[in-house]
């Protein structure tokens, strides 16, 4: 799919107290290590940080899609994708610390989801993704978010989106867009990481 635009973005959207907010409720929840669809139980975890290395938790407070919606339908609209899309998956959490990391890879999966008890879901798939820097970039190094245009006439050019690095940044992306985070080299950055679902392109 060919674009007029690969992301959109709002610059320090966010004020440092709901940073804060964000960052104590996701410390505040039992965390994992981050998965990936294409992994199987038999790939061990050694296998998988090589690929992706994080830890996240998951939120789904009414406040928190109260705050970020509103940029997923402007970005939506001002970047012209004007994607249809009707529900958002829990919030993930994200916390990378000195040399964690998340490889290229693209947010939606091969199939839309297969869950029948679960109508927000079922048949629907990943179209708009939404990342918010709640991290003062003096307090960690590296951690940047790269995009690769695959099907530009560049394919290996790479972009990194230093226009999010301010606290509060809020970056929306169409979720088949290919990104990256590059190993954190100097301590902790924190993230917010939002789906959202519609049916399959018609």
């Amino acid at each position: 799919m060919n674009l007029e635009n690969y992301y959109w973005y709002f610059k320090s959207a966010l004020p440092k107290k709901t940073c804060d907010k964000i960052i104590k409720k996701g410390l505040a929840q039992k965390d994992e290590l981050g998965t990936i669809f294409s992994f199987k139980e038999k790939n061990n975890k050694k296998e998988l940080i090589k690929k992706r290395n994080s830890n996240i938790s998951w939120l789904n407070d009414s406040w928190i899609y109260d705050i970020f919606h509103p940029y997923i339908n402007t970005a939506n609209k001002n970047a012209n994708w004007n994607f249809d899309w009707d529900w958002s998956e829990n919030c993930q959490f994200t916390k990378y610390s000195k040399n964690q990391h998340y490889d290229w890879h693209c947010d939606t999966n091969s199939i839309p989801y297969n869950l029948p008890m679960d109508p927000n879901f079922n048949n629907k798939v990943r179209k708009l993704s939404l990342t918010c820097n709640l991290s003062d970039p003096k307090d960690y190094k590296g951690g940047e978010l790269q995009f690769q245009f695959r099907n530009t006439n560049d394919p290996t050019k790479i972009d990194t989106c230093v226009s999010i690095l301010p606290r509060g940044s809020i970056i929306v992306f169409p979720s088949h867009v290919w990104h990256k985070v590059t190993p954190v080299t100097k301590g902790t950055r924190y993230s917010l990481v939002m789906w959202s679902l519609g049916y399959p392109f018609k």
